[in-house]
């Protein structure tokens, strides 16, 4: 398994990734936009803006995207993107980290892999105590996040999804 930032040799990895959830209706979190582009040229080219302090639209914070790719056929089995910093929203809602796995690759153990991945980064990136969010009952990414050392803090509802979620410390 590798996790990588994005680049055209995975285009068609990547309209599969983006396809598989539409297709089957799953929200696309840890994506960074994914959703909204149907050229991935495009989508990197967001991303790369999102990345550098000077070009991120206002009132976002920096962020890395990466995809996981399985070594063996190359197949991107989830995405995680890490927010460089918090802003209010962030900091109520949606912390440090989102991530996904393909739904026809879920149960596999490759969200614990790759959430294990992408904590030394954080780390050199300067965070020292990674929030993330799950929404409650999704008990998949809240082991996910408790094998990784995750720490319950809250439970919070968030208005304008309409859901409960439940927030966690991870300290590096």
């Amino acid at each position: 398994m590798k996790l990588i930032e994005p680049t055209m040799e995975y285009s068609e990895q990547i309209r599969a990734y983006r396809q598989e959830f539409l297709d089957s209706g799953d929200s696309m979190d840890g994506t960074g936009g994914l959703r909204n582009f149907d050229d991935p040229q495009e989508w990197i080219d967001f991303l790369v803006r999102h990345k550098d302090p000077k070009t991120v639209p206002e009132g976002r914070v920096p962020s890395t995207q990466f995809i996981f790719v399985r070594d063996e056929d190359q197949k991107i089995v989830g995405m995680i993107d890490i927010r460089h910093r918090l802003n209010e929203f962030l900091e109520n809602y949606g912390g440090h980290i989102g991530y996904s796995v393909a739904p026809s690759e879920r149960h596999k153990g490759y969200a614990t892999q790759m959430l294990k991945a992408v904590l030394p980064v954080c780390r050199e990136l300067g965070i020292d105590k990674v929030l993330i969010t799950c929404i409650k009952g999704n008990e998949g990414s809240k082991r996910t996040i408790l094998r990784n050392g995750g720490i319950y803090e809250s439970t919070v509802y968030e208005p304008d999804e309409m859901i409960e979620l439940e927030k966690y410390w991870i300290t590096l």
